[in-house]
Parts: structure tokens; sequence; C-alpha cells
């Protein structure tokens, strides 16, 4: 069986300076998938190469069985590939409803949005409880929940998260997360960035950690949960 997406030997450089140095993993459909690792791992900048907005310097990425190399973003969005980003970049002057309808740009059946950002609001309720107030005035967790609800509007086959409780309270992190958690129950194949490594791998089929421009272990999420040398970088346990 061919995997949803495939990334073989995948380089990307910033001018001289080579920021993904040669990696390889696949996302199964319905899987969890994470990549963990300190800043500056390229973790974030895989996720843009993917995503179609870095152009890669060498490797291969396919998605669906289709070869993504060259395609445009809208593009890539339009084959079901769709990208929450790091820092989230919401409109903030348009309302929560403005911005889930632009994740459905490049739809055209309306029942169909509508059903969907219905959707996101049974996800997200307190988007649904303000969905006229201007996205600016939300939370960074709000924001956050709208990032992932305005993603979800493609319907993607895949959806990239990047760092989604980057900067959030603990109580927030936490619904966050159980969303990533319902979001799978519901099927939803997931490639997952994110600074919060137990709670990464509580949540993933497959894990890579990734150090400077490098995966450097792979396993199961269960499997890296209770690596030695894991626990010591990334939990912050001796």
């Amino acid at each position: 069986m061919t995997a949803l997406l495939e990334v073989e030997d995948l380089r990307v450089a910033y001018g001289k300076i080579e920021a993904v140095k040669g990696i390889s993993f696949s996302v199964e459909a319905g899987q969890v998938v994470t990549l963990i690792g300190t800043n500056g791992a390229g973790k974030t900048t895989t996720l843009r190469t993917l995503s179609g907005l870095l152009e890669p310097l060498g490797g291969e990425i396919r998605f669906d069985g289709k070869p993504l190399r060259g395609v445009p973003a809208h593009k890539i969005v339009a084959l079901g590939l769709a990208h929450s980003p790091e820092g989230r970049h919401i409109f903030p002057r348009l309302s929560i409803a403005e911005n889930l309808q632009l994740g459905a740009f490049l739809r055209k059946d309306a029942d169909g949005i509508t059903a969907d950002i219905q959707h996101a609001y049974e996800l997200f309720p307190i988007l649904g409880e303000r969905r006229n107030q201007a996205a600016g005035t939300l939370s960074g967790g709000e924001q956050q929940m709208l990032a992932m609800g305005r993603a979800l509007m493609s319907r993607p086959k895949l959806l990239m998260l990047d760092e989604p409780s980057m900067g959030l309270s603990p109580i927030m992190m936490q619904k966050i997360m159980q969303t990533i958690a319902e979001l799978k129950s519901q099927g939803t194949t997931i490639l997952l960035v994110e600074q919060n490594a137990q709670a990464a791998l509580s949540l993933a089929d497959q894990g890579h950690v990734m150090e400077i421009g490098k995966i450097v272990l792979s396993g199961t999420g269960e499997t890296l949960l209770h690596d030695e040398s894991v626990r010591k970088a990334y939990l912050g346990e001796d």
C-alpha cells in the first residue's frame, strides 16, 4: 500500500545554508505522524516545503501518488494538503466566520462549506459563540483554534499542524491536544510539528526526531516516548 505522503531525501537551503539535509519519511492515511526537535532542527522548513512555500534543493515529495516538486502552493491545497502554520497567520480584521470562509476559497459547494463551518463550530464552540467577532481580538488559544478550523475548511486529505501549542496556557494547550485527538478519532491524517514532545508522542502513531536538519531517530510514538535519549533530551528527565 502506497503511503499518502512520501518524502525521500528532501534537502532545503536558505542561500548557502542547508536547513534540511536529506530526510525521508512517510505518512499513511489515518495516521498521526509527528516531527519533534529543538528550534532550528528544520521542522517548520520541512512543512513549508511540503506545502509549496519553499522550493527544495533536492529530493522527492509525493502526495497521494503525485509528485509535488514545482507545484504551486494553491494547487497543493487543491490536491488535499492543508497547512496550519506556525504563528497562526489569521486575518485579524476579518471575522471568525470570514476567516473560515477563506479556508474554503477553492471550493464551489456552498452547502458543503456551510456544513463544514458548522463542524468547525462544533469542534471549537467558542468560535461559534463569537463568529462575528474580529479574529484579532481573540486570545492566542482561540486564534490557534481558528487557524486549525480554517485549514480544515479545504477538506484536506492530510492536515499539517505547525506548533499548535506554542505560547498557549497549559489549559488551552490541553484543549488543542484534545481536539487533535478528536480529529484523529474521526480519521483525519495529521503531520504534527510540536515542541511539546510528550504531548505529540502521546498522540502519534509514528514519530521522527530531528536535529540540525536530519532525522536522527524514528519509531512509534510510544517507543519514542519511552526512549531514554528522547526522555533526557526532550522530556526534561535525567
